[in-house]
């Protein structure tokens, strides 16, 4: 697949994660959090101001990170009519990218105006991604132990052999120590929701199921690249202290719903692109070479193929 085969509003999305991801890369290492994600906001949103396409930023950086740029409600494009729910993770993992170790990415997806679920009040989500085989089979309202041994029978293979990612947080402690009790084997991460669920839905990358309360924003990027992939996924919102708690209730959140993939995202046309900024699951992280950078990306659209991953290398000047 070449970059000259995919749409505008697609290789503008692709522009911007790479912006992002080469913008961030003189302070991966660094130990700076903050430069990091700035480094990386100010060159995704550079990209997007003068992308030939019309956007709103539904999920943005937000009051979760008290951004200036890249908030919700931010209109990018080149003034062109938006026809785009945009949302963004410029860098998912910046701790990892200041630490310069693995699973650090920049994210950026897309679905139809209008058909992007707003959630900016609350910013945790329960979560369960799988890829098809759970589809029918694995439900957020059954315990893991019971979910592990349904996507086990489904996937025809033994409960030891499940590889169950959960972020290690305090908040999943219960749950963690449910999939090693199950036999499956725990895939700790501290920070890379998106990569990681993305992995659980791809059905090839190591990673069986997704689990567990991780961030909310975080999963409705994620949900873009599920409906591409044709995996499963269910979340339910889950304020995480009483402010947050009084804030959803007062926008009229439905904290009992199940959220369905098609209450996350709906529609017929999706974009997801992530960049490798560190190595991860899904791509390799940045390369310097002689002639500026080598960065991959994980690139789907559902327009294309029937939504089949694509990998592309670009090269970019210091």
């Amino acid at each position: 697949m070449k970059l000259n085969d995919v749409g505008q509003p697609t290789l503008d999305m692709f522009a911007a994660a790479v912006a992002a991801a080469a913008g961030a890369w003189p302070l991966v290492g660094s130990g700076d959090k903050l430069g990091v994600d700035e480094a990386a906001v100010n060159a995704m949103r550079s990209s997007l101001k003068t992308a030939d396409f019309g956007g709103i930023v539904v999920i943005g950086e937000g009051e979760k990170d008290e951004a200036p740029m890249l908030f919700n409600g931010e209109l990018v494009g080149a003034g062109m009519r938006p026809e785009w729910d945009i949302a963004v993770d410029p860098i998912d993992g910046t701790a990892l990218a200041a630490e310069g170790v693995e699973g650090a990415v920049s994210v950026i997806a897309a679905a139809e105006r209008g058909k992007m679920l707003d959630c900016k009040d609350v910013y945790y989500m329960k979560k369960l991604v799988t890829d098809a085989a759970g589809i029918g089979v694995c439900d957020i309202d059954m315990t893991p132990t019971e979910n592990i041994i349904a996507l086990a029978a489904a996937k025809e293979i033994a409960v030891t052999d499940l590889r169950v990612a959960v972020i290690n947080k305090e908040r999943n402690r219960d749950v963690i120590a449910e999939v090693e009790a199950s036999g499956a084997t725990w895939v700790s991460f501290d920070e890379g929701d998106v990569a990681m669920a993305v992995a659980a839905a791809t059905g090839d990358s190591g990673i069986d199921m997704l689990i567990g309360v991780g961030g909310c924003p975080e999963g409705i990027v994620t949900a873009c690249a599920v409906q591409i992939l044709g995996g499963h996924m269910q979340g339910r919102l889950a304020p995480s202290n009483p402010d947050e708690l009084e804030r959803a209730l007062d926008a009229g959140y439905d904290l009992e719903k199940k959220l369905e993939l098609n209450d996350m995202v709906w529609g017929e046309r999706f974009i997801f692109v992530l960049t490798g900024v560190t190595d991860g699951l899904l791509v390799r992280g940045i390369r310097e070479g002689d002639d500026g950078l080598e960065v991959q990306t994980f690139l789907l659209d559902s327009d294309l193929d029937e939504g089949h991953i694509l990998d592309v290398r670009v090269e970019l000047e210091d």
